[in-house]
């Protein structure tokens, strides 16, 4: 059993959570967890093993993965679709333009707008570090069932779509 620490539940199911906690206790109980997840997440920076550990930021991170999966696109498509401003997202892209991971081009249909794309580079970087945050997460959920790997990946994901939701529901798009 890991030492215990003002983060660590002390319940014999690992969690801070009584086996039938009233709504107000589960929800302090909740909005810890994350408040620890936040912080334990930040001190790994989620950055896998090996030699590309902590290697690549997580703006950079989540605007490569972004044009990865979505093509490319202008710095405004960019920016509205991970709810941060234009002004944000230029800042976050200068320096991968300037290492030859995210290049600028003509948009294919109006020459004089500008796209940005993920270069073969930054391709090849990002797949380097996603197998490498594999491995931390498999690591991490060693001794998991596939079914409780799944069950967590789907709350996870109800959760953060929740958020987003809320954010864009009640404040417009900020700076990251």
């Amino acid at each position: 059993m890991p030492p215990q620490d003002m983060t660590t539940a002390a319940s014999p199911s690992g969690g801070a959570v009584p086996e039938h906690p009233g709504p107000e206790r589960l929800l302090d109980s909740l909005q810890h967890q994350v408040a620890v997840f936040a912080r334990r997440a930040e001190q790994t920076r989620l950055g896998g093993v090996g030699q590309v550990r902590n290697s690549m930021d997580r703006a950079a991170y989540l605007l490569l993965n972004r044009l990865d999966r979505e093509g490319p696109m202008g710095v405004k498509a960019l920016a509205a679709g991970m709810g941060i401003d234009s002004s944000t997202v230029t800042r976050q892209v200068a320096p991968l333009v300037d290492t030859g991971l995210v290049k600028r081009t003509s948009h294919p249909e109006d020459g004089r707008a500008v796209v940005l794309q993920l270069s073969p580079r930054g391709q090849a970087r990002l797949e380097e570090v996603r197998a490498s945050r594999r491995e931390l997460m498999s690591q991490v959920t060693d001794g998991w069932s596939q079914e409780e790997r799944d069950t967590f990946c789907a709350l996870l994901t109800r959760f953060n779509s929740s958020l987003a939701a809320r954010q864009a529901a009640h404040h417009p798009p900020q700076s990251d």
